[in-house]
């Protein structure tokens, strides 16, 4: 058989096997073996070849950032800070038009800083701000769709999960990539903000008064004042983390750790972490770090066997030949990105799709930094859009009976809509991605 076939054979076999829910890892294990086996035609090679992918992928030095980010983030979670982050942003923004709403999408940013998982943030975020701004007579649609828009901060801002696998898949720098997501998710949030002022001041409705005795927050000084205190240690711990990665002080790896050591002081000082609590917290920390390890071994497998079927090859000199402008072909694999978002996982289509396109970007001229932050904000969109956003269901799991699928799903909308307008906006305007870590 013609390895470009063999090659493209796998991609559709992988996609099937995960979309009837095979897990990804084991997906690409067994759909790697068998097509080395079928290019190279001895079954002792892929064999031997995934033993060497797994040992000596799990002793490379940057595999060691997984467990120290999802730790912090898990620390970060158990100490309180999402709700720490939200009153401070709801005393100063709430006697503004939509200041709740805005004030979730503030906290969720802040939020993204110390956990990088967005489903961790729309859970979290759909007990601790939504309740509020229904008392203060904000529309239940305009509640759910802050909520699950702002919780896609998570995988743009760093320190996110996807960010670390795109640059381990891609063998990219992961500080470059951290500091290509900061403006993009900050400027994602302003937008956010824009938006949701922008649609109170058309229909006011959106935001009634308060019910009768039902104020959220109290009028008082003091308590502006306690919020804008406890939601310092927050301020300081992501100034620690990614102020010292930008400037050259910590690796990655480091400010994971550092940044795991600070949110496990935060825990202590609020009395939040018990011997129980920190065993959960550190076993939870192992099965999450484990499942990456294991899927980062299996991409590196299927990266192996595409680049042995050279599929990669073949599909860019297919393209370059094309008579399309060079960011047209990269809206094109946006349009894919997009669509497979609406069926799959982010972590799946990041490993799937990266070690294909991402060839192809490199012989057009693009950066590679600057595609992993517009593929992952391509990817993201997945997240809210139906028929499996992920984001959504966690709102639903986490709230009840209290909301309907139909209803975050249309809350969401407009939101949906704002991440577009900055992904066009990162696709025209790649500065925005690759400025600050053209200072590093």
């Amino acid at each position: 058989m013609e390895p470009c076939l063999v090659g493209l054979l796998s991609v559709g076999l992988i996609l099937a096997a995960v979309i009837v829910g095979v897990h990804i890892g084991v997906a690409l294990a067994l759909v790697s073996v068998v097509g080395l086996w079928a290019v190279i035609g001895d079954p002792a090679v892929p064999v031997e070849m995934l033993g060497s992918a797994a040992f000596h992928g799990v002793f490379d030095y940057v595999y060691s950032v997984v467990p120290m980010f999802v730790l912090m983030g898990f620390l970060a979670n158990l100490s309180g800070a999402a709700e720490d982050a939200y009153d401070a942003a709801a005393a100063i923004m709430r006697r503004r038009p939509g200041g709740l709403a805005i004030a979730t999408v503030v906290a969720n940013a802040v939020f993204a800083a110390i956990t990088g998982i967005s489903v961790a943030s729309a859970a979290m975020f759909s007990k601790v701000s939504l309740p509020p701004m229904l008392r203060h007579g904000y529309d239940k649609k305009l509640s759910l769709g802050t909520i699950a828009g702002s919780s896609i901060l998570g995988m743009l801002i760093p320190p996110s999960v996807l960010l670390i696998l795109y640059g381990i898949v891609a063998q990219e720098s992961i500080g470059a990539l951290f500091a290509a997501g900061v403006l993009p998710g900050l400027v994602l949030a302003l937008v956010y903000s824009l938006g949701i002022a922008a649609m109170v001041r058309a229909r006011p409705s959106l935001v009634s008064a308060p019910e009768p005795g039902k104020e959220p927050f109290p009028d008082r000084n003091g308590f502006r004042t306690g919020a804008m205190i406890r939601g310092l240690p927050i301020l300081l711990l992501i100034v620690l983390v990614l102020g010292g990665i930008y400037a050259g002080f910590f690796t990655p790896t480091e400010a994971g750790a550092i940044g795991a050591f600070g949110a496990l002081l935060m825990a202590l000082a609020r009395g939040r972490l018990s011997a129980r609590g920190l065993w959960h917290v550190l076993m939870e920390t192992g099965y999450v770090s484990v499942s990456v390890f294991f899927i980062l071994v299996t991409a590196n497998m299927y990266s192996r066997m595409l680049t042995i079927s050279r599929l990669p090859n073949m599909l860019c000199e297919v393209l370059s030949g094309l008579p399309l402008p060079p960011l047209a072909i990269v809206a094109m694999f946006m349009g894919v990105l997009v669509l497979l978002g609406a069926i799959l996982d982010s972590a799946s289509i990041i490993l799937i799709t990266i070690p294909i396109m991402l060839p192809v970007i490199k012989a057009l001229g693009y950066n590679p930094i600057w595609f992993g932050i517009v593929c992952i904000m391509a990817v993201e969109t997945g997240l809210i859009t139906p028929p499996f956003g992920m984001v959504v269901y966690t709102m639903k799991a986490t709230l009840g009976h209290e909301v309907s699928v139909e209803d975050i799903f249309r809350g969401a909308v407009p939101f949906l809509l704002m991440m577009f307008f900055v992904l066009g906006l990162l696709l025209i305007f790649p500065g925005l991605s690759l400025w600050l870590p053209g200072l590093m």
